[in-house]
Parts: structure tokens; C-alpha cells; sequence
């Protein structure tokens, strides 16, 4: 089994329960070929660089997957075809860093800025 991070970028007009079935979506795809979803991260609404298909920000959604690579095969062919989604991206890595969140909100992590 190889380790793999793979975040999708959603549109910004989609509501928190249409946010909700895409992770669902892609945790079940992921689930029925085998494989295992160790962590999975809503980042949120962010800015994007630049303007994708007319969208300024988009809804990050952030898997930490441990799986064979037929199913990353099986999740982009998926994700090809979705309208609900601006971009795709998944990066082969040795190990998980699962203590680290990295967008957080400041305050959350107990750090105030003046």
C-alpha cells in the first residue's frame, strides 16, 4: 500500500451539505477498492492565485489515503467529470505528518496576533 495526499478544490458557490457529499463521494470510492482514508481535512474557503472557470476562491478538501494506485486512477476519472469541482491534486509522499494542521485559524491554535 503507498501513501498518498490528494486534495480536490470545490467551486465557491457550493453549500456546506453539497461540501458534505463530496467528501462522502470520494471516501466511498475510496473505501470500495480497499482503501484507507487515515485522515480527512476540511481547509475551507480560500483565495485562489488566479481565476479558475470564473471562480475567485474555492472549497478545499484535504485526504490523507492509504491505498493501491488503481484507486487514485479510479478517483480522478471520478473527479474529471464533476462540475462541482475547480481542481485536483494528488502527491505520492513516504509518511504522514498527522499532528500538523496547517490551516488552522490563528486564535485556534491559542496564538493572538496585535
Amino acid at each position: 500500500m503507498n501513501l498518498y495526499e490528494h486534495t480536490i478544490i470545490a467551486r465557491q458557490d457550493v453549500s456546506p451539505a453539497q461540501l458534505k457529499q463530496l467528501e462522502d463521494k470520494y471516501s466511498k470510492i475510496v473505501e470500495k477498492y480497499d482503501g484507507n482514508i487515515v485522515k480527512l481535512e476540511n481547509w475551507g474557503l480560500m483565495n485562489l492565485a488566479y481565476l479558475i472557470k470564473k471562480n475567485k476562491k474555492g472549497n478545499y478538501i484535504h485526504f490523507k489515503i492509504k491505498a493501491d494506485g488503481k484507486i487514485i486512477s479510479e478517483l480522478e476519472k471520478n473527479e474529471k467529470i464533476d462540475k462541482n469541482l475547480l481542481r485536483y491534486l494528488t502527491v505520492k509522499v513516504k509518511e504522514f505528518d498527522l499532528e500538523t494542521d496547517y490551516f488552522k485559524k490563528n486564535d485556534e491554535k491559542g496564538i493572538i496576533n496585535k
